[in-house]
């Protein structure tokens, strides 16, 4: 297996808690509902946890609070037990994993199981090891100058990649995080301004109620990492203007999160753009325009099979391009291709277009089955525009196939805790909107 011959000597997530623990043993580690612990507070703390975890080769499945889900991280990886981090409030571990000592992992290597979000459809579980997991750590320090003493604000759910893997990310380099619960815009608003915050990670929609809400980047801020779903030009620019040091970027639970990234010295940005891949990386299109990548950060495989070819390759759902510098340009997932009198439209096109109207504050675009269209463009706007302004927007930008030929106006879209649209519910919406 091509994964294999990447194997070299990659430290644990617990080996990188232990050097940072005797390099810098008084450095803020964590801050957790206002409480501070130092690098060798977490690390005593985490052992003491990890004592009490029975010894096992299948991985420990848990739920629970960030807080929760941070600390069994660090002491599974102590205890050397593989971790799967899980969201019970919305179902149970996938495929009813057993969790028994006499059924190990397919991968003698495995020491986290994230499940994909499933907003396309069924999660599927991902297994990493940890040369995928240091290997992404080390490239995403080095491209964001994570260092000793800075502050990463972690309000990504800790049952996803994103979340997991700022723990390794400030580990590996002996930086604090500031841990929230969950997303909420009062919240993280006050955190940046009571603390020196010099990373966030934030998907668009979050960075959107910031922006709504007139939130203002600190002065210590130097990354604001952008990812887990498409970033819209008009935002981009909205939050560009105000401040923010955005970063956006493009990676998986399969990659062990961030695989490319676009640095604002880059040049000029536009919608889809992600940067150059992570080094040590191979970008391809396949011939149907799906991205295509092997690397250091590609996944052992899935938990149910499949997933990495022989040669190494991962070859994802989604659409791109790369131009002649390397750089990669993301355009969409290739199962929303829709087709609108016989032409390819894809909803990104639509909703970008009319994410630029003014007044529109969130939108989303889907399909319908119709006899005469094939598939029916419907647009689920939030926000005050009016429909004769939408339309007539759209008839300026648009081709006629892409044109919406139905548009439902709602409070809010239907977005995951990761801030991924669920595209499976807004047929749903559309379809009942219509009967």
């Amino acid at each position: 297996m091509y994964n294999r011959m990447l194997m070299a000597d990659h430290l644990s997530l617990a080996q990188h808690l232990q050097h940072a623990a005797t390099q810098y043993p008084d450095a803020l580690a964590l801050i957790d509902d206002g409480e501070n612990y130092t690098f060798a507070d977490l690390l005593a703390t985490s052992c003491l946890l990890a004592e009490r975890i029975p010894a096992a080769r299948s991985a420990l499945i848990d739920s629970g609070t960030s807080s929760h889900l941070a600390r069994h991280a660090y002491a599974c990886s102590l205890a050397n037990r593989p971790f799967w981090p899980v969201d019970r409030t919305h179902e149970a571990p996938l495929a009813h994993h057993k969790t028994a000592p006499e059924h190990p992992l397919p991968h003698p290597e495995t020491r986290l199981i994230i499940s994909t979000s499933g907003s396309e459809g069924k999660p599927r579980a991902v297994m990493l090891g940890n040369v995928q997991l240091d290997a992404a750590a080390t490239a995403s320090n080095k491209c964001l100058q994570l260092k000793p003493g800075d502050l990463w604000l972690n309000c990504l759910p800790l049952y996803h990649i994103g979340g997991q893997a700022i723990l390794w990310r400030c580990a590996r380099a002996a930086a604090g995080i500031l841990l929230q619960n969950s997303f909420n815009v009062e919240a993280v608003a006050n955190d940046l301004d009571r603390y020196p915050v010099t990373h966030i990670s934030l998907v668009p929609a979050m960075l959107a109620q910031l922006l709504e809400q007139r939130v203002a980047p600190p002065t210590s801020l130097r990354v604001t990492l952008i990812g887990g779903a498409a970033l819209a030009q008009p935002l981009y620019e909205k939050a560009v203007a105000a401040g923010w040091p955005l970063y956006p970027s493009y990676g998986m639970s399969e990659t062990a999160a961030q695989l490319a990234s676009f640095c604002p010295g880059d040049g000029p940005w536009h919608e889809g753009l992600v940067g150059t891949p992570m080094p040590g990386h191979e970008i391809r299109i396949n011939a149907g325009g799906r991205i295509a990548v092997r690397g250091p950060q590609v996944m052992l495989g899935y938990l149910t099979g499949g997933g990495v070819d022989a040669e190494g390759w991962l070859t994802t759902g989604d659409l791109g391009s790369t131009d002649a510098t390397g750089r990669l340009t993301v355009t969409g997932r290739a199962d929303d291709m829709l087709i609108s009198g016989g032409r390819n439209v894809h909803p990104l096109q639509v909703e970008s277009c009319l994410a630029a109207c003014p007044g529109v504050s969130d939108v989303a675009v889907t399909g319908l089955p119709d006899p005469v269209w094939g598939d029916l463009i419907v647009a689920l706007i939030v926000g005050t525009a009016e429909q004769n302004a939408l339309l007539a927007h759209a008839r300026k930008h648009l081709p006629a196939a892409a044109l919406p030929r139905k548009m439902v106006f709602l409070e809010r879209l239907p977005r995951n805790a990761n801030g991924k649209l669920e595209r499976s519910v807004l047929r749903r919406i559309a379809s009942e909107a219509e009967a």
